[in-house]
Order: C-alpha cells, then structure tokens, then sequence
C-alpha cells in the first residue's frame, strides 16, 4: 500500500515573492503553480503571466480575454507544487504538514527534479516505458479522446533507435537540407525559362502556344507557394485529422504516427517538424506530379515555390509552438489560433501559416463571446 502523498504548504508571502522570469508562480483556486517552464510557451505571451506572477488568477483563466479550455486546465495541473495558507496563522496540524514535507522540498531543490509530474504513468490507458506506436492501435473507441489530451513529455514511437532517430529531427535541419535545393533549382528554372524552350499547350497544337517567359519566374514561384498553403491546409485537415475507425488497428497506428503523436505532445521539440528522410519521400512525389502535368520549366517553377512555402510552413509551425511574437502581431494572433486547436478546437483550425482556407472550407475556430458580468 502506497503512503499517502504529502501537500506543500506555500505562505502568501512566499507566493509573493516568485514575479519574474527566472521563478514565477501563480494561484488558482487556492492552488499554487510553478509555470517558469511554461512562460515562452504561452500563446498570449510571458508578459501577460509575469504581470499577474505571485497573485490569483482564478479570474483570467475564466477570461476574457481567453476562456482556458478543459485540456489547459489539466495541463496546468502538471505544474502544481502546493496549497495556499494564509500568513496570519499557522496552526499545529499545517505546521506538522510543512514539517513533514520540508526534507522531501530540500532534497527536490538540490537534485534539481521537477516538482511536477508530466503523465500518470500508473493510470495512462498505455505503457510509457515502451515505444507508443505499437500500443496505441489497441485503445479502439478510447484513442481519441486520449490523443487530444495533451502531456508535457517526450515521445518515443519505435522499438528500432535508427528508425526512431530518423522519425525526430531539430528544427533547423528544415532549412539546412531545403533552402539550397531551393536557391539552386531558383537559378536553374530561372536560366531554363531564359532559353525561350518553354511553352505551354504544345500538347494539343504547336500553332497556338504561349511562350513562358523567365521574368514570370517570380509569379510561377508565388503561384507555388499559394497552391503549397492549400496543400497543407487539406493534408493538416483530411488527412492529420482523419477519424479511424475505432475497430481499425492499422489506421488508429498510422493516425498516430503522422500526427496523432504531435496532439499528444505538442512541445515535443524534436517532432514539431518533418524529418528530412521521410519529407524527400513526399517532396518527390509532389515532383513527379508536376513532372507529368507541366512542362519542365514551368512545373519546375511551380515546385521550387512550393517547396520554399513547405520550409516556411515548417519554421513558422515551431515557432507558434517555441516562439514569443510580440502582442499584437501577425504571429502573435496566429501563435493564439493553433494553441486553440491543440487544446480546445481539434476539429476546427486547421490553418497554420495562415487562417485565409478556414474561411472558406468553414473550419475557422469562432471567437469567444462574454457575458457582461466580465
């Protein structure tokens, strides 16, 4: 039988004196967090957190601005470190709590441990200690809700270290293998067009061709960039956000393995990006199909545009997981619009560098309305 586990109790003054960057608490509900760990990652910035440090915000997790959804809310539980008690007394039975805690407090601070736990390992529906892509298929009709409730820790997919080294990559690797390829095939599509070999309809008639003229280089490019966001907002919706069945082990797995692990854990850094082996699988495909439906100068020059908007799709998506936009930006306002779909709306919100395909495929995730009692 497992002894029970110990409350730290946390003085107001204490709480008080945790407002910066380098320690910041705050309380709910009479709840102390630690959400140091968590300032860059908030989606309305650190300084909206440092602002509030060492009080309760029991009001603003209510909103407005934002209403924090039920997922947040158990994420922020992983950041709990202890109770509120009031400075003005201290009775025998807190002081006997305090006591009871203080070395096991002490001997935490010096190793430098976490203060609090990122998965019930015991109660989770799978085997932590083992790779996840082989157990999850067997979670039927209970893997969907699992998979959209998020966890702050590291995933690991397969048995093989060289297969799992391949499925993880860090988020500069991105424009280290692309941008060359990019600039490279920029110049060669650029001197291909300048040839005056490229035409377009030399299929049908060889009478009424249009000659492709290499200053429209810039707009093919262009061209292949917009097509790539509509790409990548039907691949995020149709296929990431697939529902299988929940009788088909094979396509709960592959869910899994193409997004469904990133739901799970979306601040795993080293899978918030497409790893450069398995991309050329998918990269040459979309080659190959504009290889066959345009002529070579001119699909070429679609395709390097795509490829650019791929890597710029890419950074952007990290950095709305990892980056601090300045309030009122762009970025800011799209940083706040894929947390809501990793945390409140998983059905909605599929745009990533932009919202412009929600609009008309109606996914855009609705903004949030307040009684005026806020």
């Amino acid at each position: 039988m497992s002894s029970p586990v110990s409350v730290r109790c946390i003085l107001e003054s204490e709480l008080s004196q945790h407002r910066s960057k380098e320690s910041c608490w705050v309380l709910v509900s009479g709840r102390v967090y630690d959400v140091t760990g968590f300032l860059k990652r908030h989606p309305g910035g650190e300084a909206m957190i440092l602002r509030q440090a060492g009080s309760d915000v029991s009001r603003e997790m209510e909103g407005p601005p934002h209403r924090h959804s039920e997922n947040a809310r158990r994420w922020m539980e992983q950041y709990y470190i202890g109770d509120l008690i009031k400075d003005t007394a201290e009775p025998q039975t807190v002081r006997g709590r305090r006591k009871a805690t203080e070395s096991e407090q002490t001997k935490e601070d010096q190793t430098g441990a976490s203060r609090c736990s990122s998965v019930n390992t015991e109660t989770d529906l799978v085997n932590w200690t083992k790779p996840l892509l082989w157990q999850v298929g067997h979670l039927g009709e209970k893997y969907d809700e699992w998979v959209h409730q998020p966890v702050d820790r590291p995933i690991r997919l397969f048995h093989s270290d060289f297969i799992e080294a391949c499925s993880k990559t860090s988020w500069y690797m991105v424009p280290a293998v692309w941008l060359p390829m990019v600039l490279y095939l920029s110049w060669y599509c650029f001197t291909l067009l300048a040839q005056g070999d490229t035409r377009l309809f030399t299929t049908f008639t060889s009478e009424y061709t249009i000659l492709v003229h290499k200053y429209s280089f810039p707009f093919l490019f262009l061209l292949g960039m917009f097509i790539w966001s509509l790409v990548e907002y039907l691949i995020h919706r149709f296929l990431f956000h697939m529902r299988p069945p929940a009788s088909n082990y094979y396509l709960i797995t592959l869910h899994f393995l193409l997004h469904g692990q990133h739901h799970k854990s979306p601040f795993d850094g080293s899978r918030l990006v497409f790893p450069p082996i398995p991309a050329s699988f998918v990269i040459g495909g979309f080659y190959v199909l504009v290889r066959v439906l345009m002529p070579l100068g001119l699909g070429l020059s679609v395709f390097v545009g795509g490829l650019c908007g791929y890597v710029v799709y890419d950074m952007i998506h990290y950095y709305l997981h990892y980056g601090c936009p300045k309030k009122g930006s762009y970025m800011y306002g799209l940083k706040a619009y894929h947390v809501k779909h990793h945390f409140e709306h998983q059905r909605l919100g599929f745009g990533i560098t932009t919202r412009f395909w929600d609009h008309p495929f109606n996914s855009l995730i609705p903004e949030e309305t307040f009684g005026k009692d806020h």
